[in-house]
């Protein structure tokens, strides 16, 4: 098998790490690998499969020879994702930067893989908490035409990065020892007011819009919209930050054009690749973020039937944002990409 020289931008940060992890575990063909990440964090060792990497500052001349770039997200795809397509690679990246770019696909493997080769040198990976509805949409849809959707998602910290996991663990010890709780981070370190999110829900996500939804809310919309090539489906979102470390659930209301029965759903969830049906009420089993952390799969459960509408169906879907809502999604695009001939 032709191996790949991989970078990846962002490599000491949540999502960068779990590259390295899923890098290991699939065994994904890599010749060489640069691990490029900001001043502040370059010259860090890595040891990876028993060799010690030394994470280089990224610059523009960093993708030399690069033939696949992971960019873990952040600020710096913008800046660096044209200097890596110009060398000749080709970017997956994480950010929002280049999502609703009508020139960038917009991809989830399982759901849109025929939108790959559309690829200019940049492909967007979608919003974790996009990714993890749309897996559990997909089999739907392609049943039943979607009129509505309605979710609210419970989102862990490590949305946040490894900054509000770690501030998560503190407050939580700081509590229990009695002392006072520093809050920094949530709901966004760069925001001019934080709040505790141990024993507490944050009902933000990024900055506020105009129209009082936030980023993270219309992220939701518009890339459901992109992925899914419809744009006549109603979506509304609310996305709360919760005490959780790892994996996202959602609660996802939504109401058909034509009746798709909870035996029906279950059957078609049950076949989609990358999601598992765990829904059995009788013996209180359903997906929770603290058994899916970890895992490569979406979880759906709580399948029921909405009785306040004709042909309306409720989901609870969990996810792991760091796996499926980032770094594998994005990793399962390269992997395709190899496989079907289209780097």
């Amino acid at each position: 098998m032709k191996k790949y020289n991989v970078a990846i931008l962002g490599a000491t940060g949540a999502v960068g790490q779990e590259f390295l992890n899923l890098i290991e575990e699939r065994n994904f063909p890599f010749a060489k690998l640069s691990l490029l990440a900001s001043k502040r964090s370059a010259g860090k060792k890595i040891i990876f499969m028993g060799k010690e990497y030394t994470v280089e500052e990224a610059t523009n001349d960093s993708f030399e020879n690069i033939d696949i770039a992971l960019f873990a997200g952040g600020a710096a795809s913008k800046t660096f994702a044209p200097a890596a397509v110009q060398a000749g690679a080709v970017v997956i990246d994480n950010s929002s930067a280049f999502r609703m770019d009508p020139e960038v696909p917009l991809i989830v493997p399982e759901v849109n893989p025929e939108c790959i080769k559309k690829h200019k040198g940049i492909i967007a990976n979608p919003n974790c908490s996009t990714i993890i509805m749309v897996m559990a949409l997909k089999p739907l849809y392609d049943k039943s035409k979607i009129k509505r959707i309605v979710v609210s998602t419970y989102q862990a910290v490590s949305g946040g990065g490894k900054e509000a996991m770690a501030e998560l663990q503190q407050q939580a010890e700081d509590i229990a020892a009695g002392r006072p709780v520093k809050a920094e981070i949530l709901p966004g370190a760069s925001l001019p007011k934080h709040y505790q999110i141990a024993f507490n829900l944050i009902p933000q996500i990024d900055i506020f819009k105009d129209n009082l939804y936030t980023k993270e809310e219309m992220k939701m919309i518009n890339e459901t919209h992109k992925i899914l090539k419809d744009e006549t489906i109603g979506i509304t979102a609310t996305t709360v930050r919760v005490p959780v470390f790892r994996s996202h659930a959602e609660s996802v209301n939504i109401e058909f054009e034509d009746n798709v029965s909870v035996e029906e759903a279950k059957n078609l969830l049950s076949a989609f690749p990358g999601v598992i049906v765990q829904d059995n009420p009788a013996e209180m089993d359903y997906p929770m973020p603290l058994m899916t952390s970890g895992k490569n799969d979406v979880y759906v459960g709580r399948i029921r039937q909405d009785y306040s509408i004709k042909h309306g169906l409720n989901l609870w879907v969990v996810g792991d944002q760091i796996r499926k809502g980032a770094a594998l999604n994005a990793l399962q695009i390269a992997e395709y990409m190899i496989s079907h001939d289209m780097n």
